[in-house]
């Protein structure tokens, strides 16, 4: 098979060919029609400390076509597109092909292309484990709740704003600084936008309710205190980024409020008992695509993928300013022979 991969972390990214993997019981073998890029793809790159002999694949967002599929596999088999994420301790989808677990693949949305289906998977299981798994947000009991999340135009905001309105009646109120992020929060369903420079300040003098949940989708480093302070008595904040530093959670005392942690590969990672749910969030994505409610994040397409393009994509994450996802199609043919 094709692939590109980092043989250390002070390296560029090398494009290189492997033997075609095989798929075990739970398995699938799949041939990749599109993918989609995230902040991680660059992060784990840092974690190479040492000279591999093989390049690591990065790349956890991607549309697929089953070639295979493994002895215990019955959702899926050859011939069925899927979507996934995957687990970040196996290798990725910058390849022409890569084995996943069937559990935690999806069915690719019939009515969206390989590229509008590939910027689902990672942002969207993210998303609907910080709002429905860790929150523990409740359709029915938080109606009348109020739900803020920062960096809302970003991948894991576009798809939380969107699941939060369609599956909940909450309020949802969102962070954007340009008119061009705004607009987009307010297109996917936001019911407020507030500039995220100044939060503190910019949140009381809206006159809206002080937020029962938070989910933080930039770096909780630079938004720890503001959350703190703005957080409802008993509320629950979500965070998605590391903690480079010491954080006060005395803050949260006084008002009993707690935080946790979504990371989305901790199921595939710990191999846990519900390791199914993904499967189900996915095709749940699917679902709610194809009856025209979700709509896709997707803001750009780089071409195929290459080297060059791969750079250009990463070059537009570590700039900040990028609103939806960025998808590029698998491997030209010409770069596969």
């Amino acid at each position: 098979m094709h692939a590109l991969g980092y043989t250390r972390h002070d390296q560029p990214l090398s494009e290189f060919q492997a033997d075609t993997p095989t798929p075990g019981p739970h398995d699938l073998l799949v041939r990749i029609d599109a993918i989609a890029v995230n902040p991680v793809d660059i992060k784990v790159k840092a974690g190479i400390q040492e000279t591999l002999s093989r390049p690591k694949i990065p790349g956890w967002d991607a549309c697929a076509t089953v070639i295979e599929a493994g002895s215990d596999c019955s959702r899926f088999q050859a011939g069925d597109q899927v979507i996934y994420a995957g687990d970040v301790t196996r290798d990725g989808c910058y390849a022409s092909h890569q084995i996943v677990d069937e559990r935690i693949s999806g069915p690719k949305p019939a009515s969206l292309t390989a590229t509008e289906s590939a910027v689902l998977p990672l942002t969207g299981l993210t998303a609907y484990e910080a709002l429905f798994s860790r929150l523990r947000i409740d359709a029915e009991k938080d109606q009348d709740k109020t739900l803020l999340i920062i960096a809302g135009a970003g991948g894991v905001g576009s798809m939380a704003i969107q699941l939060a309105k369609l599956l909940t009646d909450m309020r949802v109120v969102a962070t954007a600084s340009r008119p061009t992020s705004k607009e987009w929060c307010e297109q996917l369903g936001a019911d407020d936008v507030i500039d995220h420079h100044q939060l503190t300040e910019n949140y009381q003098q809206s006159g809206l309710p002080a937020p029962d949940y938070i989910l933080c989708a930039a770096d909780s480093d630079d938004y720890f205190e503001t959350m703190a302070e703005l957080i409802a008595p008993q509320g629950l904040i979500c965070l998605l980024t590391n903690a480079n530093r010491n954080y006060d959670l005395n803050l949260l005392k006084i008002k009993s409020a707690g935080v946790v942690w979504e990371f989305m590969f901790t199921r595939p990672v710990s191999d846990t008992d519900d390791l199914k749910a993904q499967q189900q969030i996915l095709e749940t994505l699917a679902t709610l695509a194809d009856k025209g409610q979700l709509k896709t994040t997707l803001t750009e397409t780089m071409g195929p993928l290459t080297l060059e393009n791969i750079e250009r994509a990463h070059e537009h994450l570590l700039s900040g300013r990028t609103i939806g996802k960025i998808a590029l199609t698998g491997f030209a043919e010409s770069a596969l022979t």
